[in-house]
């Protein structure tokens, strides 16, 4: 489980991930979010479904892609969280052929 340095007092925030409520501070990015609240797959790949979570969070290795109120390939270790946003997993490539 990941666990944040230093205890802030900081405004939070709630989205939902899944159906399921998550709390958040404000400034959090949606990875840094769903980590802290013990989420670590965020997304499958398009061949093997395998499932896959974050890597470098700082929007270089695409790992990490999720859906956003209905957009998906969005990164979510580039994306702030903001009061009422809906979160899914991402399906393998959307928008993305893979034949």
């Amino acid at each position: 489980m990941f666990k944040r340095i230093k205890a802030t007092e900081t405004p939070r925030v709630s989205f939902s991930f899944e159906g399921q409520p998550i709390e958040a501070s404000t400034g959090d990015t949606v990875a840094s979010a769903l980590m802290f609240s013990g989420q670590t797959h965020f997304r499958n790949t398009p061949i093997s479904q395998s499932e896959r979570g974050p890597f470098c969070m700082m929007g270089v290795c695409f790992e990490c892609l999720v859906e956003i109120d209905g957009i998906p390939n969005r990164q979510a270790c580039m994306i702030p969280v903001r009061e009422g946003m809906v979160v899914r997993r991402q399906k393998g490539a959307i928008g993305v052929k893979t034949e």
